[in-house]
């Protein structure tokens, strides 16, 4: 049976926000507060009703399209909010959008993160709806309400609708590196290229394909954070403006049942979404994310637990980039529900894990069914029998990840299949410093790739890039394309989009920047990667590793570009590593904030 939700007595006292509009031992203070936030038409009386204030943590803006909708959706949850006797804040979050910040989104996650611990602990919030949908609002608004520990509850944006081109699907990132492969064979031009990306994104809404994107939003509603099946519904369709309703009223319910995230991120919550990550065929940038919510809430999780507990589970989801099909199939067919009632009839999932409805995860799929066979697998006849991470570590690194969902069969067949060293392979890697000099040089007939050559990329990490950036998914020269020779294999301290189907070894820590093997390594070196072994190693001696660290030290460490902003040189002296979840070190001590402390009066 699940936990019980904590309630609290009577209605509507004790709540947080009266400490801000309803103190008795401080009138004065009272009085301040009150005062201007009523300038714009709401009422002393309504502030000191004794209804909940629900803060609704407004992720949309221009800036940010694939959550531009929330602004429309808020109205609804704001309906919710009110026919559930509460009282909605709404209010802006930093904006991170994946496709328009430079260097990269992910350098903003923590930075939102920081952003919205400050609002949800100094203002007069007793709960908070997070809008999510692209890539790292999700897990920033998590990390957040897990620090604070207020009632929290997640609302997705959803999916775009299917992009199509030419008649066949074009799912969004997915056909735009296929595409680049297309430019680089001479099969299309440049003009082409932008229509094709263009076809991908015909909707509002996050990306269609099971990117990061949807798959954080899958990883919520499977960690309990949002309504059942919220995360599948398409962005335009009638239902994501219904759940948002339902959104709001829960809001309040969950205030008055004193229903907090830390009641619901516990251990068994994070090995659901391990489970269902693997099940949906989900993104590499999964562990880093989850493992840093998992910091801020206080669960130990490491990233060998995404091997332990989630390689074994089979790929369910037949949809881009490890499939076929995009998010309206895969909402029509039973979205996540579906999934996890698979997981759960197979005993891979706790059934007994507290959802934010109030009830388990259990009794929250166990009705769900498979309403289309071909776009979600039942757990007996899967697309893959073992679709989760494999965890890598050796003298390159001390972890990376490979997704093996996404190992074509000409992929297998020409790295894993050798019948006297099966599942491994070996090659003579090439060195990219960055995505700067990968793009400058990756046609250069002086590297001599060929279809065995290994592509790393160093630099491209939490600190080197800085924020860690998607770019490890490297193409190979276009020569080698124009002979149908579409990957190589592709190991670097960065990371990639969740929409790439390539099958790289990605996330390494440390990344070359905190003196990982990845600075160790020289062009024309021999590498071997070994899955069966989940080892990494540069074929050299020990005695020519020491020599080339300690040439390393000596000239001062492993160089990486100035700092262009004053918060990349913050994030950089304080960042941990992306195994670990790429938090700031000093913030995982803040746990349960709201709990620990009263923030003091301002006047």
């Amino acid at each position: 049976m699940a936990k019980k939700s904590k309630t609290l007595a009577p209605r509507g006292k004790n709540l947080r926000s009266q400490l801000w509009f309803d103190n008795p031992d401080n009138p004065g203070m009272t009085a301040i507060y009150l005062e201007r936030y009523l300038n714009f038409g709401l009422t002393g009386a309504e502030l000191r009703s004794g209804k909940p204030i629900i803060g609704i943590a407004q992720t949309g803006s221009d800036l940010s399209p694939c959550n531009r909708h929330h602004i429309d959706l808020a109205k609804r949850v704001r309906d919710g909010i009110r026919d559930a006797d509460g009282i909605a804040f709404e209010f802006p979050c930093h904006p991170i959008q994946e496709t328009g910040k430079r260097p990269t989104a992910a350098l903003d996650r923590n930075l939102a993160y920081l952003s919205l611990v400050e609002v949800l602990y100094g203002y007069p919030l007793d709960g908070v709806v997070l809008t999510t949908g692209c890539d790292k609002t999700t897990p920033a608004c998590i990390m957040a309400a897990a620090t604070v520990n207020i009632p929290a509850i997640v609302l997705s944006g959803g999916p775009m609708l299917n992009g199509w081109w030419k008649g066949e699907r074009a799912g969004s990132g997915t056909v735009v590196w296929k595409a680049r492969e297309e430019v680089a064979a001479g099969r299309i031009d440049d003009a082409e290229f932008m229509e094709i990306a263009a076809a991908s994104a015909p909707s509002v809404g996050h990306c269609n394909t099971m990117g990061t994107a949807s798959t954080m939003n899958a990883l919520a509603e499977a960690l309990g954070m949002s309504l059942p099946g919220c995360a599948a519904i398409p962005a335009p369709y009638r239902e994501r403006g219904q759940i948002a309703y339902d959104t709001g009223v829960r809001a309040v319910e969950i205030v008055h049942e004193n229903l907090r995230p830390s009641d619901i991120l516990t251990r068994k919550a994070f090995e659901n979404a391990i489970v269902a990550n693997s099940a949906i065929g989900g993104s590499t940038n999964a562990p880093v994310h989850i493992n840093a919510i998992a910091r801020h809430v206080g669960v130990k999780l490491s990233i060998e637990d995404w091997e332990k507990v989630g390689y074994d589970i089979p790929l369910l989801v037949n949809m881009q980039p490890a499939g076929k099909y995009l998010g309206e199939e895969y909402f029509r067919a039973g979205g996540l529900p579906a999934v996890m009632n698979e997981l759960l009839k197979a005993k891979r999932i706790h059934a007994d894990a507290l959802t934010v409805n109030g009830k388990s995860m259990g009794e929250n799929v166990r009705r769900a069914r498979i309403a289309d066979p071909d776009v979600i697998k039942s757990y007996g006849k899967p697309m893959k029998k073992q679709a989760g991470f494999k965890v890598l570590k050796g003298n390159l690194f001390d972890s990376a990840i490979m997704k093996t969902s996404v190992i074509s069969d000409d992929f297998r067949k020409r790295f894993l299949s050798n019948p006297k060293d099966n599942n491994a392979f070996e090659g003579r890697a090439v060195v990219f410093e960055g995505t700067e000099d990968y793009h400058h040089r990756i046609d250069d007939p002086s590297l001599k790739i060929d279809e065995s050559t290994l592509l790393f990329m160093r630099g491209a990490g939490a600190i080197g890039y800085p924020g860690s950036a998607e770019v490890v998914n490297m193409q190979p020269p276009a020569r080698l394309i124009k002979k149908g020779i579409t990957s190589l294999p592709c190991i670097g301290d960065g990371r990639q989009s969740g929409t790439s189907g390539s099958p790289s070894i990605l996330n390494a820590s440390p990344e070359a920047a905190a003196g990982g093997g990845l600075a160790l390594l020289k062009t024309g070196d021999r590498v071997r990667i070994d899955l069966n072994k989940g080892a990494a190693d540069i074929l050299i001696s020990k005695a020519e590793l020491a020599k080339r660290r300690k040439a390393l030290q000596k000239a001062g460490g492993f160089e990486y570009p100035p700092h262009q902003t004053p918060w990349q040189e913050i994030q950089r002296g304080m960042v941990d590593q992306l195994a670990d979840g790429m938090v700031l070190k000093p913030a995982v001590k803040y746990q349960r904030v709201a709990q620990t402390s009263v923030p003091r009066d301002n006047h």
